[in-house]
């Protein structure tokens, strides 16, 4: 069975590839149908979003699709950057940006009141016009200096207490079993397997 990723986005679709990689689907992504259209995220929550996506990747290929969207929501910031995550500085989605501009609102903001947490919602489409929606939370804290090479976007900020380490410090298996796109991928799957094995 194959399955369409609604992303272009590489580091994410390394993340979900590791994540279904005993799964016997073939995971391709929207970068490898030439008539997947961009698709503008004009929703007002991660589940919006994350649907739009889907459905557009679905319609355009005829086969089962996913699309994720992921939230970055700081206590203090009142939830932002939340749903505008990725265009947090403008409309490039450039990740440098976006960090400093987190970390410029957050100076002088005492540890105590830095609590975040990641959340990702994704959608899964079906030919057959089935919807499937599964979530995934990560708490954490935003530090005041970056920590770790891997990862991307707010990553060597986020630091999760549970690991005692920034997502920026963790390989790919650890963030995947921890993780807000992990723990979300780990519920789509309990509703992948049974289709994807049955097939």
């Amino acid at each position: 069975m194959l399955l369409v990723f609604a992303s272009r986005n590489p580091d994410k679709i390394a993340e979900l590839k590791h994540a279904l990689a005993d799964l016997p689907c073939r995971v391709s992504s929207a970068a490898d149908f030439p008539q997947v259209p961009e698709v503008e995220e004009t929703g007002q929550t991660l589940e919006e979003n994350a649907l739009l996506k889907a459905r557009a990747v679905c319609r355009a290929t005829g086969e089962l699709a996913l699309a994720d969207d992921t939230g970055l929501e700081v206590d203090v910031l009142d939830g932002a950057p939340g749903v505008a995550s990725g265009r947090f500085a403008g409309p490039e989605q450039d990740y440098e940006r976006n960090l400093v501009k987190l970390l410029e609102l957050l100076t002088g903001v005492p540890e105590s009141k830095r609590g975040a947490r990641f959340r990702t919602v994704i959608a899964l489409c079906f030919p057959d016009g089935r919807e499937e929606l599964a979530e995934g939370v990560c708490p954490g804290t935003i530090l005041t200096e970056r920590r770790g090479r891997g990862g991307f976007g707010y990553d060597p900020v986020f630091f999760v207490p549970q690991a005692g380490k920034t997502f920026a410090e963790m390989s790919l298996a650890e963030k995947g079993c921890i993780s807000h796109r992990g723990r979300a991928m780990a519920r789509a799957r309990e509703i992948l397997a049974p289709i994807v094995e049955g097939a």
